[in-house]
């Protein structure tokens, strides 16, 4: 048995134990309560943190999240689990977008945040300062949010570090997820780069769009969570074999450049959103007072692994991301690539210069 308490802020687990409860940050001119629940296992191993809600209007993983936190019994865990359900409450609770109500920042651009900054940067600093540094792992859940169609995907970002690449690039595939994306890069101020910037394995863990809620998608996202947890020996293994996986890096990122009415013209087969070529048609942005059309085409080729999917947009708006399969040895140089992330909807890329 670990003979270390697990803490943050006033909720506390001993070995052997587990603690659910709120802890309250201080941002500055408010306050958030972040609901947590602490797994001290009965025996030794990792430290993982798996936060949901970083987004508002991504309704599967906060879902997912809960149900987790309530099936695990520290008798069966090797290691400290802390899971976070709601890490944003106010984009959460109150604005249901990606970008909080509070300052309108998309939290998943600056982390790892600014203790001395505006709201959003301060929540950023608090979740890093008190649950992801000093983790092993981290997995941060999202997904298609109210207005986006989104093909499942696991991402992470390359370090260099030789070790910590591959071991995340093994727990990337150990979800169960077929496509998995990596960022040739560890820049920019999403969660999992920002973690992985510190030596910490972490990963975005893409599942569902639309914002839906459904239960079934929940489940299938938790079963994920337990092979993660399973692969990592957080969890006794079973005899579920590896799943294979193929890898994908970002080719490019279509943003609007206009005001107006979005029509997408690319396919959807089940799940599977279309293969586009460069030049090809992504959609239409229609002004609204006087019905001129601006035609949207691909930058670059590739499969849209999300799109948007709601009506109205204005300039820098996320209309699609778009990968291609990843082969080392032609892959083009990271500076070469257009990977998403300009407008609000991305969590694989600063926008930012």
């Amino acid at each position: 048995m670990s003979d270390t308490n697990l803490s943050v802020g006033s909720l506390e687990a001993r070995p052997g134990t587990k603690a659910r409860g709120t802890v309250r940050a201080d941002l500055g001119t408010l306050t958030a309560d972040i609901p947590l629940t602490l797994v001290n296992g009965a025996r030794p191993g990792p430290r993982v943190v798996i936060t949901a809600g970083v987004h508002g209007g991504e309704f599967t993983p906060v879902d997912a999240a809960a149900r987790l936190a309530g099936l695990l019994e520290p008798a069966e865990v090797h290691g400290q689990l802390i899971v976070c359900p709601v890490a944003n409450p106010n984009a959460v609770y109150r604005g249901r977008l990606n970008i909080s109500p509070v300052d309108g920042v998309n939290i998943n651009r600056v982390f790892p945040g600014d203790p001395d900054g505006g709201p959003t940067e301060r929540l950023a600093a608090w979740l890093f300062a008190n649950l992801v540094d000093g983790a092993d792992v981290y997995v941060d859940l999202h997904c298609g949010g109210i207005d986006q169609v989104l093909r499942d995907f696991v991402g992470y970002r390359l370090t260099g570090d030789p070790d910590l690449d591959k071991a995340t690039a093994e727990l990337a595939g150990s979800f169960g997820i077929e496509d998995v994306i990596l960022g040739l890069k560890a820049d920019g101020g999403n969660s999992h780069a920002a973690a992985a910037r510190r030596g910490i394995s972490a990963v975005l863990v893409e599942v569902g769009e639309l914002g839906q809620r459904d239960g079934a998608t929940a489940r299938r996202r938790v079963d994920g969570l337990f092979r993660a947890l399973r692969h990592l020996g957080v969890l006794d293994p079973d005899d579920s074999a590896p799943a294979p996986v193929r890898e994908w890096v970002w080719s490019a990122g279509v943003t609007a450049e206009a005001t107006g009415l979005w029509y997408p013209e690319f396919s959807f087969d089940g799940d599977v959103i279309g293969e586009v070529a460069e030049g090809d048609v992504l959609g239409r942005i229609v002004d609204p007072a006087d019905g001129r059309e601006h035609t949207v085409r691909a930058p670059a080729g590739g499969r849209i692994f999300y799109g948007m999917h709601g009506l109205t947009v204005a300039p820098g708006t996320e209309l699609a991301a778009l990968a291609v399969p990843w082969d080392p040895d032609t892959a083009p140089r990271p500076d070469t690539l257009g990977p998403p992330g300009a407008g609000l909807g991305s969590d694989e890329a600063d926008p930012r210069p």
